[in-house]
């Protein structure tokens, strides 16, 4: 095991995780600006930002799917300590943002452009160029976002991108994978209403014990609690149009990999079971070929949710992240 022992002092600890969520990171999070936007597609979005006239550097987070920015508190909170002004959104139809499907806590998407378009609109509220220097920093679905934007809005203001557990193909079975979005497509033009996705279901708290997020008992035990307690940001399992759209960003992503100009590194979690490893490797693969500013960097033995494990592995992703970014 690596010893990140100088990341004990950046970072926030598991032994005293419960004390920092009640206090510091609590009283941070408090000073937040926060609000809506209407988005150009007529959403209402939820935004934040934690921000100190002292810092130079600032940094986009886009979160994955079922998310929201209150999950975020102990990484903003982290990163603020590091010197950085933190923004971030939540997608619609999750989070405090608008959802699109009424009664319902489907997760879904009419198309998957509106997550970028959104996202858009959202970064130029954000004024970042005042800053002398701007990152973006993506998670599972967040970082397909995040790269559709980058590669469909060339203009962007960031220098540089990290890509956390990228959803650049979703894990299913060997002889699922290529007719997931065949069938996605299929069984969404089926039914007139959206609705799940084959083996998704409504919302539940999932127990800690085979779960498949985190290693980290009191981080995702914490998480569970949020979302118990606001019941408003509960999203249950995917529907079939956002499984067919999903795949097809995915897709896209990684066939549009010369559009990406900026130095990008991948975190790619070695415990995956959500989204797909191979595809993240042969997006970084070909990645290469046009772009001689990425890193690939695995963390053994994490689970998906890298940026929510337990410090072994949460401490090299943010001490790699920071390297990264400096």
């Amino acid at each position: 095991m690596e010893n990140h022992s100088d990341a004990t002092f950046l970072y926030t600890q598991e032994p005293q995780f419960e004390e920092a969520i009640k206090h510091p990171i609590r009283t941070l999070w408090q000073q937040r600006k926060d609000g809506y936007l209407t988005s150009s597609g007529k959403k209402k979005l939820y935004w934040c930002s934690l921000t100190s006239p002292m810092h130079t550097k600032a940094i986009v987070i886009s979160n994955g799917r079922i998310e929201c920015c209150q999950k975020y508190q102990e990484l903003f909170y982290d990163l603020y300590q590091q010197g950085y002004d933190v923004y971030s959104f939540d997608h619609q139809g999750q989070g405090q943002s608008e959802r699109i499907v009424k009664d319902s806590d489907i997760g879904h998407i009419h198309e998957f452009d509106d997550y970028i378009s959104d996202m858009s609109d959202v970064i130029t509220s954000f004024d970042l160029n005042k800053y002398a220097h701007r990152y973006l920093l993506g998670h599972s679905m967040g970082s397909t976002i995040a790269t559709r934007y980058l590669q469909t809005h060339p203009d962007h203001p960031f220098d540089k991108v990290t890509l956390c557990a990228p959803m650049f193909g979703i894990k299913t079975e060997w002889y699922l994978a290529p007719i997931a979005m065949v069938v996605g497509q299929l069984l969404t033009a089926f039914h007139a209403k959206p609705t799940y996705a084959p083996g998704q279901q409504a919302y539940y708290s999932k127990p800690f014990e085979n779960n498949l997020l985190s290693h980290s008992k009191v981080r995702y035990q914490w998480f569970r609690r949020l979302y118990e307690e606001s019941p408003s940001l509960q999203v249950g399992g995917a529907s079939t149009r956002w499984v067919w759209q999903g795949l097809m960003a995915a897709k896209q992503a990684i066939q549009q990999t010369r559009q990406i100009k900026i130095p990008l590194l991948l975190v790619q979690a070695g415990e995956e079971n959500i989204v797909n490893n191979r595809a993240q490797i042969k997006f970084i693969h070909k990645l290469k070929k046009t772009n001689s500013a990425c890193q690939f960097k695995a963390i053994e033995g994490s689970r998906h949710e890298v940026l929510f494990e337990t410090d072994e592995y949460r401490n090299q992703i943010l001490v790699a992240i920071n390297q990264f970014f400096a």
